[in-house]
């Protein structure tokens, strides 16, 4: 949290203070910064408009060369990605004109929005998960997780990776390959994760997930490949590449059914290879991170039941190392 505040202009964090309690303050999630319009502060619980909090151009300009460290090179690169990732994992959503050259996306120019995502790690989000997607040798199942948008998935990834990692939880430990496209995960910084994604974790930000796959099974042999969002069919045929080379895969999806799956071109290859062991869907109108349903490769759904023993089964052989929970954002 220090992080953001440390960015932005004190009397901004002052107005924001004034605005919101203390304990408020714990949960905040986004300040979204407009120009010559009220500053929007998102909480858990609620969202804000602060009218006495609007952004001159001037004061753009400004909080870009501040956030970018004035550096003329930082600020390209920064531009053309659209966001900037801060110590600790934050991020800054960039937001105005775009210039386009070539059909491709050269920078934003004119910034006009500004958003201020406070990043927060959930260490033991993927507690109730974990046990449902290990085989009886606690060795990783093939695993795609499906939900709408702000039903965790990225949460529960990156808890699920450092699990992998950390041998927590059940799990045996393996060396965990991550391609981190959006660096939503891992959120490195200079090349180094801000966020906490276990000691056997390999990770490569900001690349393409079909090249990355196969970068990383060449340079760094992972056990288990992990990837967010798969977006399109090159996706597929790369996570497949992976299981031919004998490598487990833990990805996502959007989506909020069986039949929105299975409808979807991006992952039809998997699905047709039988590739996903394990099909968990996350619960839209629950809290971040709940479980509605899993199922096998053959879309047979694995009862409640039988995952409640499973999850317990696990918790009780693992009762001498529990995990603390840190409570924050959910994304």
């Amino acid at each position: 949290m220090e992080e953001v505040l440390n960015v932005l202009p004190p009397y901004i964090v002052s107005k924001i203070k004034e605005s919101i309690t203390a304990s408020e303050l714990n949960e905040l999630e986004e300040i979204r910064l407009r120009v010559h319009r009220p500053t929007e502060v998102v909480l858990t619980s609620r969202s804000i408009m602060i009218d006495s909090i609007q952004l001159t151009q001037e004061e753009s300009k400004r909080f870009l060369a501040r956030i970018t460290q004035h550096s003329v090179y930082r600020l390209e690169e920064e531009l053309k990605r659209g966001f900037i990732t801060l110590p600790g994992g934050h991020r800054i959503g960039l937001s105005g004109s775009v210039n386009i050259q070539d059909g491709m996306v050269k920078a934003i120019s004119h910034v006009s929005s500004f958003n201020i995502r406070v990043a927060r790690a959930i260490i033991g989000s993927a507690q109730m998960i974990s046990p449902m997607i290990m085989d009886n040798h606690s060795n990783v199942l093939n695993t795609l997780i499906v939900g709408p948008p702000k039903t965790g998935k990225t949460t529960i990834l990156r808890d699920i990776i450092r699990q992998i990692s950390d041998a927590e939880n059940g799990f045996q430990h393996h060396r965990v390959g991550l391609i981190d496209e959006r660096n939503e995960i891992a959120a490195t910084l200079n090349g180094i994760p801000q966020q906490p994604v276990g000691n056997r974790t390999d990770v490569m930000s900001d690349c393409p997930k079909a090249e990355g796959i196969i970068m990383m099974i060449r340079s760094m042999s992972p056990e288990v490949i992990v990837v967010d969002e798969i977006g399109h069919e090159k996706d597929s045929q790369g996570l497949l590449e992976a299981v031919y080379a004998g490598v487990k895969l833990i990805c996502s999806v959007h989506g909020e059914s069986i039949e929105d799956i299975q409808k979807r071109p991006s992952i039809q290859a998997l699905i047709r290879e039988r590739a996903i062991e394990r099909f968990v869907f996350l619960d839209r109108l629950s809290p971040p991170g709940t479980v509605k349903n899993v199922y096998n490769h053959r879309f047979e759904e694995i009862k409640r039941a039988e995952r409640i023993r499973s999850v317990q089964h696990e918790m009780d052989r693992h009762a001498a190392h529990p995990v603390h929970v840190h409570v924050g954002r959910n994304r």
